[in-house]
């Protein structure tokens, strides 16, 4: 109906424009045109017996109406184009406004797409619902994030009173009772030490989970012997290791080298073999294999411990995500070890992956050659 009443309404104002040009040109200019036809468009005649007649130039009368006829075209055609472009743009934003209305009631609301969108945004629609789908399950990984940091956090502050407590009951002791035998003096001290570093461990923790929300992991990277690294990095880790029982079985091939920030690769490894450590059982050896494989050089580090349920195996590399929940416990830090290896990885274009079964756990990095 809306069209029909435009088009109508063109058509009347060309009617209109018509009109007034024809009593433009028979009114008002008719002396002009008259003059200016008998000038360019009229000859004389020479009909003999000394008769001369006056008649149109009919030569010149054609040109001129072939002009005019041409400019008309031209100039309908121009409209045309025009009035095209003006449609089709006003038509483009009513589109898109459309389209703009219904995907805030769709994102808004709680309405269904189909609700929403009518057939003929099939594409739009399922677009839409995958990405609502998206940002749902992003902001259920945010929140359970958040609960995770925020039960971390009331666990850490609650944990840091016990060893500050026992150390400064154990100092107020030694400062108190300056003839205590050396024996006892000795025990108390070194009860005091370890309660200190707990603490330090526990305080470490609070600056580790600050830290990662405001760091920007870059990359230097450079040609790096992978072999060496892991020889090298399994004999630092010989301390740790004597104090669970612990054994490094190193399997590594010559001359694995690949381009990485070795020092952002050394953290991979030592969050990877804390890790190894903390949890597996005592007096068993960590298998660490190192290969070529073709395509890629893959760090499996293995070791006997606890299987991981399969649930926790898939949260494993979730920030703040810890397999043991106990307050108390020693294993485990704040959650941030695997989370931040896993982004180191993904940044060199690798893959980090774990398994668990049959109270065998391997973690396997693969990194581009």
């Amino acid at each position: 109906m809306w069209d029909a009443v435009k088009i109508a309404f063109v058509i009347g104002i060309g009617i209109t424009v018509c009109l007034g040009v024809f009593y433009l040109l028979d009114n008002v200019l008719n002396g002009m045109i008259v003059d200016w036809f008998s000038k360019y468009m009229m000859v004389e005649r020479y009909e003999g017996n000394g008769i001369t007649t006056i008649g149109p130039d009919w030569y010149r009368v054609k040109i001129m109406a072939v002009s005019v006829l041409l400019l008309g075209v031209v100039v309908w055609l121009l409209s045309i184009f025009a009035a095209s472009r003006l449609g089709a743009k006003k038509e483009k934003k009513r589109v898109i406004t459309a389209v703009s209305r219904m995907i805030y009631q769709y994102m808004e609301g709680d309405a269904e797409a189909a609700e929403v969108f009518p057939k003929e945004y099939a594409e739009i629609l399922a677009q839409m619902l995958e990405i609502k789908a998206d940002i749902q399950r992003n902001e259920q990984i945010l929140k359970e994030e958040a609960s995770r940091k925020n039960d971390l956090i009331a666990y850490l502050a609650h944990d840091l009173k016990t060893p500050l407590t026992s150390v400064i009951g154990y100092l107020s002791l030694l400062n108190e009772i300056s003839d205590m035998p050396m024996k006892q003096r000795a025990k108390y001290i070194n009860i005091t030490l370890d309660k200190a570093n707990r603490l330090e461990k526990l305080i470490n923790e609070f600056f580790d989970i600050t830290r990662y929300n405001l760091q920007q992991i870059s990359l230097d990277k450079e040609v790096t012997d992978i072999s060496y690294m892991l020889a090298q990095m399994t004999d630092e880790f010989y301390p740790i290791l004597n104090a669970h029982g612990n054994t490094i079985d190193l399997c590594v091939e010559e001359d694995l080298t690949a381009s990485i920030d070795a020092q952002k690769m050394a953290r991979v490894f030592n969050n990877i073999l804390k890790n190894a450590v903390a949890y597996s059982y005592q007096n068993t050896p960590i298998e660490v294999i190192a290969e070529n494989t073709g395509s890629a050089i893959r760090i499996t580090f293995q070791n006997k411990g606890k299987t991981i349920p399969k649930q926790k195996l898939e949260s494993i590399f979730e920030k703040f995500f810890r397999l043991d929940e106990a307050r108390g416990s020693n294993t485990g830090g704040a959650g941030l070890g695997l989370a931040i290896a896993k982004e180191i990885v993904t940044l060199h274009g690798g893959i980090i992956e774990a398994f668990s079964e049959n109270e065998t756990t391997a973690f396997t990095v693969e990194l581009p050659l």
